[in-house]
């Protein structure tokens, strides 16, 4: 329960410093550790298949983003005063975070049985009670339709989700006039 507080305080003060930061690069990486702690939460809440698909959303979603940034922003050289002291605090935060980021997923690594080992705490009552409960003859179907409907629900959200906003930023970069930023 202790590594889902520290993942929380972690979301928090990535979300606050994406949302404070002039730097677009440097929110579009806090957002991404938003989304990565939101990945280790659903493992360490025993919900893997929400893990999959929030780490695959959320990769594409920061590649993408990046590469927006990193096309449509000019770096004025000129600018050196405050530079220093912003670098060096963008270093220190993100040693800080990658630290505590690092030592969650060590502990998240930990907890995971190992590999081959048989966890059937939940699916053997799934296969036992299958077709009982639900009358479907094809048991994985009942289990992502009847058991997990709400999971799967989900899921088709976020992936829903994410191709409309990858869709909006195309067709907004679209109708933008070249050089214009």
């Amino acid at each position: 329960m202790l590594e889902l507080y520290l993942l929380l305080a972690v979301m928090l003060a990535a979300a606050v410093v994406a949302s404070e930061t002039r730097n677009l690069l440097a929110a579009a990486v806090a957002l991404g550790l938003v989304g990565f702690s939101v990945a280790i939460m659903f493992i360490l809440v025993q919900a893997p298949d929400l893990a999959i698909v929030q780490i695959v959303v959320e990769t594409l979603t920061v590649v993408f983003f990046t590469a927006v940034i990193l096309r449509t922003t000019e770096i004025d050289t000129t600018v050196t005063s405050g530079l220093k002291m912003e670098t060096a605090m963008f270093v220190a935060a993100f040693l800080a975070f990658g630290g505590l980021f690092l030592s969650l997923i060590i502990g998240v690594l930990q907890e995971l049985p190992k590999f081959g080992e048989p966890l059937m705490r939940v699916a053997q009552d799934y296969i036992q009670l299958g077709l009982e409960r639900t009358g479907a003859a094809n048991i994985v179907s009942a289990i992502i339709l009847d058991f997990r409907g709400y999971d799967t629900l989900g899921e088709a959200t976020v992936l829903f989700t994410a191709v409309v906003g990858v869709l909006t930023v195309l067709r907004l970069a679209e109708r933008r006039k070249p050089g214009e930023f």
